[in-house]
């Protein structure tokens, strides 16, 4: 594979899991209906890992706006890279929302919650301050970005599960950091299936809540550039 398509790859591979698992969960009439936040957080861990391994050889598996430009803050990867990666991870995520969608589309006509269906597509706040739901995706994916960058050093030597801690890493995000905002932590995964959600045609569906969707985007780019400059300045 091509970088490129490796990147729409492991991130359509990426949504199928981790959307589908949130689908398994809210959606009336799943074997899976309400599995709870575990269910979640370990679904998506398992996305984590299976996109990781399945693009790693052939893009390193960025499969995220934020990682790819702590990289390119860093000094480790192509400013000139940087767009083509960022557009191969939007087309991923949203190939993998419509797939989630197909897969459970009789179940999205048996949920009347308009709320919950949106939710199978992106992230929305616990307590909606914009303010502190930035911090919160900030946070969230400085730790993410620090992570894959001390990881990634190359007297770390992981060897051919590197993708194995990254999906750890993202599981205990989701444990520890993600009950405010839903741990978007990363612009393609929300904004890609959001957009989705707005152009499917999905029974009793409510708006794609466009008012938050900034902050799902800006707060994961603002911490993966932070961590960027923490590693590259002090911890390098």
């Amino acid at each position: 594979m091509t970088p490129f398509v490796a990147e729409i790859t492991g991130t359509a591979l990426l949504i199928i899991l981790g959307d589908g698992v949130v689908a398994n969960v809210v959606l009336n009439k799943t074997k899976g209906n309400n599995g709870g936040w575990i269910v979640i957080t370990f679904g998506w861990a398992i996305a984590v890992f299976v996109g990781v391994f399945a693009s790693a050889a052939a893009s390193g598996a960025h499969l995220n706006p934020a990682v790819t430009l702590g990289l390119a803050v860093e000094g480790g990867f192509d400013w000139a890279k940087v767009p083509a990666y960022v557009a191969a991870q939007f087309i991923g995520a949203m190939f993998g929302a419509f797939v989630v969608w197909l897969t459970y589309r009789h179940h999205f006509d048996a949920t009347a919650d308009a709320d919950s269906k949106l939710a199978v597509f992106c992230t929305g706040p616990a307590i909606r301050n914009s303010t502190q739901n930035f911090i919160t995706e900030l946070i969230g994916t400085f730790v993410l970005v620090l992570g894959v960058l001390l990881m990634s050093k190359p007297d770390m030597k992981l060897g051919p599960l590197d993708s194995l801690p990254v999906a750890l890493l993202v599981l205990g995000i989701g444990l520890s950091l993600g009950g405010p905002t839903g741990y978007a932590i990363n612009p393609a995964r929300d904004l890609g299936p959001r957009l989705m959600h707005a152009f499917l045609p999905i029974e009793g569906k409510r708006d794609s809540d466009w008012g938050y969707a900034w902050v799902p985007v800006l707060g994961p780019l603002a911490g993966g550039a932070i961590a960027a400059l923490v590693f590259k300045y002090l911890l390098s």
